[in-house]
């Protein structure tokens, strides 16, 4: 056990069941998030709220402001003489732009490591703006903001959970810690909702993509790594990047089942096994189902009559991209990749253009 999995002995992790973790978070940094602005970070750096690996601390590692932190963490704040206790309404704010706009189904506030320097309470705003607002539009007082999350107790060195019902459409979150301290991580679970005028400028684009609207429904298997990884930008620089599977002793297969960005006609797909060694997939199978056609069944039931085959099932090779050009195309809103028997694939792209 290392020093970091001894710093986590007391830590209280989030509730196993809670259904909008298996939504992607929208303020991942590699999708392109990002803390344009704080008000104070006296301690710790505002941009480390969106960090994608887990917190980590080094006890006894001080700069000349003191314990260095992974997190946000701002001074203590301090009231008068005569009242030196900070007032309720007092607070420090971080502003999130969110990698994809999109629908917010729940939040995260992680305060891993901060035991005594905790915030009391926390809330969360957010907006809509079009295009790429600076700090000061996003401060001016014109600017709408929307309450998600009313002032809330969190714990220190927990993962606190709060789900958002709100079917609106933010691109722009505001973080309010009352009335001062650290924490480590925001995530922001939802759906993405891309600007419709982008993808129809775009014409021919990966169906599948997070960015574009494309969303994983199921998985057999999320064991090593999420299949929300077949769907991130860019290709895995490690293994950890991709989606991979436990090893199947039961003579059945894996498979991941997608919704894509809209009703469209896939003509070219890419499999990557990019950093699967002894581990990638050995086979593969895609097949594409149409909610729009007549009897076609739910997409959950592999034998729906809306289900059509794309790619037969076909061998893979380790670390490779692998490239084909369908002979036919026909619209499709889900699509379901078969791997067999398991193993790993870094990422699956379906190109093609909303019919």
């Amino acid at each position: 056990m290392t020093s970091d999995d001894l710093g986590y002995a007391d830590y209280q992790p989030l509730p196993a069941d809670l259904p909008f973790l298996l939504l992607p978070d929208l303020a991942d940094r590699r999708l392109g998030a990002g803390v344009p602005a704080a008000g104070d970070e006296f301690f710790a750096e505002r941009e480390n709220l969106l960090r994608p690996e887990r917190p980590v601390f080094r006890p006894h590692t001080f700069g000349p402001k003191g314990q260095l932190m992974d997190g946000w963490e701002t001074r203590r704040r301090r009231g008068s003489t005569a009242h030196p206790h900070p007032a309720a309404e007092e607070h420090d704010w971080a502003l999130i732009r969110l990698g994809l706009p999109g629908t917010v189904h729940g939040l995260v506030v992680d305060t891993a490591h901060f035991r005594g320097n905790h915030p009391q309470l926390v809330s969360v705003e957010a907006a809509a703006l079009p295009g790429t607002p600076s700090p000061a539009e996003l401060l001016d007082p014109a600017t709408e903001w929307h309450e998600l999350l009313a002032p809330a107790p969190v714990r220190g060195h927990a993962a606190n959970a709060f789900p958002v019902a709100d079917p609106r459409r933010w691109t722009h979150l505001r973080l309010r810690q009352y009335p001062d301290g650290g924490i480590a991580r925001l995530r922001v679970h939802g759906e993405p909702r891309p600007d419709p005028a982008w993808l129809a400028a775009l014409g021919s684009f990966d169906l599948a993509a997070l960015e574009h609207g494309g969303r994983v429904e199921d998985a057999s298997d999320r064991f090593f790594s999420p299949p929300v990884n077949l769907i991130l930008p860019g290709r895995s620089r490690v293994m950890g990047e991709g989606w991979e599977t436990r090893r199947r002793r039961d003579g059945g297969h894996d498979w991941v089942r997608l919704r894509l960005a809209g009703r469209g006609t896939v003509r070219a797909v890419e499999i990557d096994t990019a950093n699967y060694l002894g581990n990638a997939a050995g086979w593969a199978a895609l097949h594409a189902f149409d909610a729009a056609a007549p009897g076609a069944g739910d997409p959950a039931d592999p034998a729906a009559p809306g289900w059509s085959e794309l790619l037969p099932r076909t061998e893979l090779r380790p670390d490779t991209l692998h490239r084909f050009v369908l002979p036919t195309c026909h619209p499709a809103t889900h699509a379901r990749l078969d791997v067999f028997p398991d193993g790993g694939i870094a990422r699956l792209r379906l190109h093609g253009s909303l019919a």
